[in-house]
């Protein structure tokens, strides 16, 4: 068998033909990572001018350093290059250039992703009501997080499609491994004028600042536990989505409970699935569930109308064996978890019950029509309710909408929100 010829070390000339090709590409991702820092081009001047300033001042500080990272890298890889005497060494750069790729395209997800959402304030209509939105969301923490010495993060609010909304929590590492300098909440274009759902991704972040989930669903899993094993577990999985829930339902009373039902909705087989390991409650036991805290507070009232209407609607007898043996176990129980997210003392709330921090009785129907009638004309236009009640005044609002929509009744929510929202924004930036 003849042998091999040993491989040719590369002669002088293919060397330098490399070292050409790495500058070249270098230089590419050198100027594409100082665009990504020119954020006029990532987003409408007039979207970042929409942004409160100390809002707009800490995302653009962020995204600038994810840009000048991913320049710094480059320069230290061109640098690099410059001192590569031989083959092994041109490998070594070219290991580096694979990595600049990959830290310019997770920059580049982290820049793109709140330029999008920035952007979404380029319509200066829409841009008033998403302040309004920041400003709720802000409000609802300072209700929480102040007693606890804990800070309140700047909110980004954007609208996008869809039926659910989501957050990105501030704080948390982004792609790129920075962290993240605001909680990007998004808002449902179907749920715009009535943005309950805005409380919901709020609680997530406020159980990340406080660590409520994972003792939520310790305390969770020691109400089922003597019932189930299987049933504790589920629960326990799902108590970040059930806190996040709860903290919506403290603050805004049943008012959120409506538009849940209408997202988590849909076909029997859809309302009763449980896919492995999603953290949020099937449809059917999750609006049984946010049902059950109205009843705890409230006593009776048109959360049972709706907790039937949803049993008659999608039958019991319909769902797969997991899903009807887990609704089977909680129902009895759904008092006591109630009970237990509300009004058990947690070490997350400096030892108090939620219900210390945002008592669910300010939220009643009863106390929201008594607040309406004192006011008056002035609901919407007094810039003292706006700064002492929002969330009290957003819970209203849709509720009264609701029902509106429910009676065939002349619907004006939509446009007195987007009104109340817009001067809300606007007095929120003012103030700060």
């Amino acid at each position: 068998m003849p042998e091999r010829a040993p491989e040719r070390a590369p002669d002088r000339v293919s060397l330098e033909v490399e070292r050409a090709a790495l500058a070249a590409e270098l230089n590419h991702w050198r100027r594409a990572a100082r665009s990504l820092g020119d954020l006029e081009l990532v987003a409408a001047p007039a979207a970042w001018a929409a942004l409160e300033s100390y809002l707009g001042l800490g995302l653009r500080t962020a995204l600038h350093a994810s840009a000048a990272r991913v320049v710094a890298q480059v320069a230290a890889v061109s640098s690099a290059l410059a001192a590569a005497g031989g083959p092994d060494g041109l490998a070594r750069v070219r290991q580096g250039l694979l990595t600049v790729r990959r830290r310019y395209v997770q920059a580049e997800t982290v820049v793109d992703f709140y330029g999008d959402a920035v952007n979404t304030r380029t319509n200066p209509r829409l841009g008033a009501v998403l302040r309004g939105l920041d400003a709720l969301a802000v409000d609802s923490m300072e209700r929480v997080l102040r007693p606890l010495s804990l800070d309140v993060p700047p909110v980004l609010t954007y609208l996008d499609k869809g039926l659910g909304a989501s957050i990105l929590k501030s704080g948390v590492r982004l792609w790129d491994s920075s962290l993240s300098p605001a909680a990007a909440i998004k808002i449902t274009r179907h749920n715009l004028w009535q943005p309950t759902s805005l409380l919901h991704e709020v609680g997530h972040q406020v159980s990340h600042l406080t660590g409520w989930s994972a003792e939520l669903g310790a305390a969770l899993h020691a109400v089922l536990a003597p019932v189930s094993a299987f049933a504790a577990d589920l629960w326990r999985g799902w108590a970040s989505e059930l806190a996040a829930d709860v903290y919506a339902f403290a603050l805004l009373g049943y008012a959120p409970v409506t538009a849940l039902a209408t997202v988590v909705d849909g076909p029997t087989r859809a309302v009763f699935r449980m896919p492995f390991g999603d953290p949020h409650p099937f449809g059917w036991l999750r609006v049984q569930f946010n049902a059950a805290l109205c009843r705890s507070w409230y006593g009776p009232g048109p959360w049972d109308g709706l907790a039937a209407g949803w049993a008659a609607r999608h039958r019991l007898r319909d769902a797969p064996p997991e899903a009807a043996e887990a609704a089977r176990l909680s129902l009895p129980v759904l008092p006591a978890l109630a009970d237990v997210c509300t009004r058990a003392p947690m070490r997350a709330f400096g030892g108090v019950p939620l219900s210390a921090l945002a008592d669910p009785r300010r939220v009643a129907p009863a106390e929201l029509e008594r607040l309406a009638h004192r006011a008056g004309d002035s609901l919407y236009t007094s810039s003292y309710l706006q700064r002492l009640e929002p969330l009290r005044i957003l819970a209203w609002t849709v509720l009264r909408g609701t029902a509106a929509g429910g009676t065939g009744g002349r619907d004006t929510a939509g446009t007195e929100i987007e009104t109340w929202l817009g001067r809300l924004g606007g007095a929120h930036a003012t103030a700060v």
